[in-house]
């Protein structure tokens, strides 16, 4: 982590996303009924899943925290790949309704220019949601945490929802009153394509997909570049939650003793927890290199 409060974030960003979810659900709810804001009200109703998601994102972090036990002995962390799936199913689902809704007052040809005010309450959740996913997508890479990621993702989403919002309330007021409806439909599109990718992250998640290929390179010449270790011919890594896990089976040499080859196992574990960020798990194979037979003379 680049900061040490960074874990202390960890614990409050959800509860911070979680408020301005609720004020952003009411202030936008509010305003796009005074104003007749048919794409604002549907903005609001996407804010109000924002709520559902915050909390389930808290939820998750906290059974994440449980130690491994008899039941899960790799942990809870697979549960926050969970909620970035449920976070995304809200996102699809709520966003199948608002693309259903606004296409069938296009068909009908039931809408109206709303208040000017509706465009100045769009504008204002925009740069509060785009805060708010800074924040969170800083706090959710410095702690690897799929969970927070997936609630940062939730909050650019409102945000660029609500400046779809902000461009056909000022549309529909110069004189195209379609705008506002048409401005809800492609809010509903933007919103539904994150739902689905976060997912297909959460399933590749929890089909413990392999780390990148870069971090097995950065784990693999650490482990060759510790004394005393002749070769890995193994390594494979995954993540669990927040944490990173390496199967790793090295090489050393053969006359070295049991012991010996123990402290060059735990040298190689140290080197990959203090290189590589969140990597907690190491389970380490240590075995003797082949002997080469080396002929006699005169043969």
């Amino acid at each position: 982590m680049r900061f040490e409060h960074c874990r202390d974030c960890r614990e409050e960003v959800v509860w911070w996303a979680f408020t301005a979810d609720i004020g952003m659900t009411l202030f936008k709810g509010i305003l796009g009924l005074m104003s007749g804001s048919v794409a604002l009200v549907a903005d609001s109703l996407h804010s109000g899943a924002d709520v559902v998601a915050s909390g389930v994102t808290q939820l998750s972090l906290k059974i994440s925290n449980k130690p491994a036990d008899a039941r899960y002995p790799f942990g809870y962390g697979n549960i926050q790949y969970i909620s970035s799936a449920i976070v995304g199913s809200l996102l699809f689902i709520g966003a199948s309704f608002l693309m259903y809704g606004s296409v069938m007052k296009l068909i009908s040809g039931t809408y109206e220019a709303p208040s000017f005010f509706a465009a100045i309450g769009a504008s204002v959740t925009v740069i509060v949601n785009e805060l708010m996913y800074r924040y969170q997508i800083c706090v959710g890479n410095e702690n690897n945490s799929p969970a927070i990621i997936a609630n940062a993702w939730d909050n650019r989403s409102d945000a660029i929802s609500s400046a779809a919002v902000m461009i056909g309330v000022i549309a529909s007021v110069i004189g195209f009153p379609i705008a506002d409806t048409i401005a809800a439909v492609g809010v509903s599109a933007l919103v539904g394509r994150i739902g689905l990718e976060l997912i297909g992250n959460a399933v590749h998640g929890l089909m413990d997909s392999s780390v990148d290929t870069e971090l097995l390179q950065t784990a693999w010449q650490l482990a060759m570049n510790t004394p005393l270790v002749e070769s890995v011919y193994f390594l494979r890594g995954r993540h669990v939650g927040e944490e990173v896990q390496f199967d790793i089976r090295l090489r050393v040499s053969p006359k070295l003793k049991v012991k010996e080859s123990t402290l060059v196992a735990e040298a190689v574990r140290q080197r990959i927890q203090e290189e590589i960020p969140h990597a907690r798990d190491i389970r380490l194979f240590v075995s003797p290199a082949p002997v080469v037979a080396v002929p006699a003379k005169g043969k």
